[in-house]
């Protein structure tokens, strides 16, 4: 038989049975003969019986399906988010679709809108800026939609974070301790509301506390990538920076790299402190100092919530916000 065309209808008729019974064994439920039960499986097995997540979710209006948005699934910041969801989502018995945006406004419209239309029960979205587009669109989507390590400034969406204004602060803090007086801020793009609403006021917010004046020449601005950190050595070294605060785990290892390969001493020259805590920062030398996030818990619980939300149980607090510290590694003296 082709494998395409196998039905639930063929495989009560070659066991023998009423369609009931063979959706009742392959949903697990309990009131199966387990001779009957033996049956079906060994007939579901022969004709390699595949059950049709849609066709069941149409019957239940579940489909138990939940897609997840990543902007870039080669990040490491949002793929150690991926595993925290991907597990909680197995122990409630939810499958993942996963998309990749590529961090792009209107490919993350069309992303979501594909997987509205593959009737899926929730959405955990993970991004760098909460468009104004988005936000319409979440408020359409019939099924709840989660944030997981993303922030909506509004605070209409629910979401799951740290505290990134504190974190900075006090990571900028703790190099000025040191005796740093021109700390950078290297960061993503600033029309994302992560870098200019969130981690630059943390920053602002340690200068002022040290009586040191804010400076736009000490704000750099550039992508996610390991070869943007590598080329900012000489306007570094130009705008006389001795440390920098950088909000991205991989962009750190390039400012490393970058300033090492100028002959530039971290920490006894210039002290770095980066933002995730991934794994990058225990594979360079010196190691980097790093905010830590509670990377695999910030997915675990924005797919509880989701859950809740699904299952319309009471949820006390839409906007969960987790606990953060500081990992001193070498990067810092």
């Amino acid at each position: 038989m082709d494998k395409q065309t196998v039905t639930i209808y063929d495989v009560a008729r070659e066991a023998a049975v009423s369609m009931a019974t063979v959706s009742r064994v392959v949903n697990g439920n309990p009131n199966v003969k387990p001779a009957t039960r033996k049956k079906v499986l060994e007939v579901i097995d022969r004709l390699d019986y595949r059950p049709n997540a849609v066709a069941r979710g149409l019957a239940s209006k579940k489909t138990t399906t939940v897609g997840v948005i990543i902007p870039d699934v080669t990040n490491i910041y949002f793929s150690s988010l991926a595993r925290g969801i991907d597990d909680i989502a197995m122990m409630y018995k939810y499958n993942i679709i996963l998309a990749n945006s590529d961090e792009n406004g209107r490919k993350e419209v069309q992303v979501l809108n594909t997987l509205m239309a593959k009737q899926v029960d929730g959405i955990i979205f993970m991004g760098n800026e909460i468009t104004d587009d988005l936000r319409k669109e979440f408020e359409r989507s019939k099924a709840p939609v989660v944030l997981a390590g993303s922030v909506d400034e509004t605070g209409e969406t629910p979401s799951v974070n740290i505290d990134y204004v504190a974190a900075v602060q006090e990571a900028v803090k703790n190099l000025i301790d040191h005796g740093s007086k021109k700390v950078a801020f290297v960061s993503g793009p600033m029309d994302q509301a992560i870098n200019s609403d969130y981690r630059l006021k943390g920053y602002k917010q340690a200068l002022a506390a040290a009586g040191i004046d804010y400076d736009e020449r000490f704000v750099f601005e550039t992508d996610y990538s390991y070869q943007a950190g590598q080329a900012l050595e000489p306007a570094l070294t130009a705008a006389g920076a001795d440390a920098a605060f950088v909000g991205d785990d991989e962009l750190a290892s390039g400012v490393l790299n970058g300033l090492t390969d100028a002959g530039i001493d971290v920490p006894g020259q210039f002290e770095i402190v980066t933002s995730n805590d991934t794994k990058l920062t225990e594979l360079v030398r010196p190691k980097l100092s790093s905010i830590t996030q509670p990377l695999y818990d910030i997915g675990a619980v924005a797919m509880r919530l989701l859950t809740k939300l699904m299952e319309n149980e009471d949820v006390e607090d839409n906007n969960v916000v987790l606990p953060y510290g500081l990992m001193k590694r070498q990067s810092t003296k």
